[in-house]
């Protein structure tokens, strides 16, 4: 089992920058995939990123891709999304999930643990 806690979110203006962690607790973390979410106002929670377990394979949504990286650091057992060029249409809770699949998933359902999520806020 792991524990998923998320920190970095804040308020930024359109255009700035935030990167958001992800710190694991256990020492397998190496064995798990990470991918990040985020769910705004009346919106459904929609894939953001995904990192396989060494971090040799990523996918990204559409919307973010070019902007968003993300990275890990199995020996801090986090997991990082650096976010550049943000939007208003960024602002929604960002939560971290970890996946015991061998690859990265980009659907919530191949996710078994979930971090309770941080606010991420862009101002137009």
């Amino acid at each position: 089992q792991v524990q998923l806690v998320e920190s970095g979110g804040g308020l930024v203006q359109a255009g700035g920058s935030l990167r958001l962690s992800c710190a694991a607790s256990g020492r397998t973390f190496s064995s798990y995939a990470v991918g990040w979410f985020r769910q705004a106002p009346g919106k459904e929670r929609e894939f953001v990123a995904a990192i396989s377990r060494i971090g040799s394979i990523t996918y990204y949504a559409d919307s973010v891709k070019g902007r968003f990286t993300i990275s890990r650091d199995n020996a801090k057992s986090t997991v990082y999304l650096q976010m550049n060029s943000l939007r208003p249409e960024d602002t929604a809770i960002y939560s971290c999930a970890a996946s015991l699949s061998p690859v990265p998933r980009m659907a919530r359902s191949g996710y078994d643990y979930w971090g309770q999520g941080t606010q991420v806020t862009v101002s137009s």
